[in-house]
């Protein structure tokens, strides 16, 4: 069954409801599906080597699989996609700009540069660089002296930018994270959760896609510097343009990988492995796990008309209802035929509606259980109507109803 079919059943049955009354309906079951590849189990995600892990669909933020996936865990210099996202709200915000003057100070330079154990950038003490190529500093080669320099340009210091970084992750939903500085090096209190992590990656590429791609940068030079990206999957797979590794002692190998292959994007997480090429490999894995077995579907567009309900009492005797949001779903590749819509509406609409007012929900099930849910919203106002016509309605809702 293709899209424009489980729409097409998705208002018939809520069209066969009569007066209004509640429902919940399923569509008519498609035809049996050829015997194949997609109709078979989902085999289990790849082994990863890792203390937590996991694979989220881009499009729903579903997570695909997982372990561990709330534990916390030491961010290491993932902690650095906030860092970025912190820059970019405050560019967005006009606060800062990407031709501001960043000095490196004395203070970014002794905790995070060439005289750390660290990554750094390379950019002379003392002196400013734009902060395009501090944040590129950062974001390629991963320096920790950029990082201090940028928390300290926008916060004047790294102790209140992080502040910025432990808002923005409240309202992001990291209810495990906690961050108190902008490069990730080990610190009593510093951690997030693998779930967290993703959701990091998940916004930092829909509400700035122009600083993350950024993380797709092969190579940066700094002075007489180049350093390569270190996440070697931009090399081995076209298909993957971020986000962020990691590394130290206290949180081993990490990194945060994301692909986009056709219409969808997959976001996975390996924090706490043993080597840089175990940590690639079982991101690797995971990825084409993923874009193979599992899809994802949008069921219906914002504000695109899914069913008509009768009102009462009102200038029009119907309303258009419709979801606020795009209605996504992500499932096992071959499954899309077998999904069952059905709404939930009151009994009876009675005007005034004003638009955008909720009236129900839509749930769709597969297999008995829910994969998605959005309320139904009125498409458009409602007024009352005159006195005659509302109680020529009410005399009708009365005779209806004994």
């Amino acid at each position: 069954m293709k899209a424009h079919a489980v729409r097409v059943a998705l208002f018939a049955a809520f069209s066969a409801a009569t007066l209004g009354l509640a429902f919940a309906q399923d569509p008519a079951p498609a035809a049996p599906a050829p015997v194949g590849s997609d109709q078979l189990p989902v085999p289990e995600a790849p082994a990863v080597t890792g203390t937590a892990w996991l694979l989220m669909d881009y499009a729903t933020g579903r997570v695909l699989a997982g372990e561990n996936v709330d534990e916390r865990v030491e961010p290491a210099s993932i902690t650095k996609v906030m860092t970025s996202y912190v820059v970019a709200a405050e560019m967005k915000a006009g606060k800062i700009s990407a031709d501001d003057d960043v000095m490196m100070t004395v203070n970014a330079w002794r905790t995070g540069g060439a005289g750390t154990d660290g990554s750094y950038s390379g950019f002379e003490v003392n002196k400013t660089a734009k902060l395009v190529d501090m944040e590129m500093g950062m974001t390629v080669q991963s320096g920790n002296d950029a990082a201090i320099a940028l928390a300290e340009h926008i916060a004047g210091t790294e102790a209140a930018f992080a502040s910025l970084m432990n808002a923005h992750a409240a309202r992001l939903g990291m209810k495990g994270t906690h961050f108190v500085n902008a490069t990730g090096l080990s610190a009593p209190d510093h951690y997030s959760t693998a779930r967290d992590l993703a959701l990091l990656g998940r916004a930092l590429a829909r509400d700035f896609p122009e600083h993350y791609a950024y993380n797709a940068i092969k190579e940066f030079t700094v002075g007489p510097i180049t350093q390569r990206n270190r996440n070697v999957l931009l090399w081995r797979d076209k298909s993957v343009d971020g986000i962020k590794t990691g590394h130290h002692s206290g949180a081993g190998y990490c990194l945060m990988a994301s692909a986009k292959r056709g219409d969808q994007r997959l976001i996975s997480v390996v924090m706490g492995s043993t080597s840089e090429s175990q940590r690639a490999a079982d991101s690797q894995a995971l990825l084409n796990w993923g874009f193979r077995f599992f899809e994802t579907h949008q069921l219906y567009g914002a504000e695109e008309p899914v069913a008509t309900q009768k009102v009462w009492k009102g200038q029009s005797n119907e309303l258009a209802l419709g979801v606020a949001e795009p209605l996504l779903v992500s499932m096992q590749r071959g499954q899309y035929a077998r999904l069952q819509p059905s709404m939930d509406v009151p009994r009876t609409l009675v005007a005034p509606i004003a638009r955008g007012e909720a009236v129900g929900k839509v749930r769709v099930m597969l297999d008995g259980k829910l994969v998605a849910e959005a309320p139904l919203v009125a498409l458009e106002e409602v007024p009352e109507a005159g006195f005659f016509k509302r109680l020529w309605h009410e005399l009708l809702m009365w005779w209806q109803s004994i």
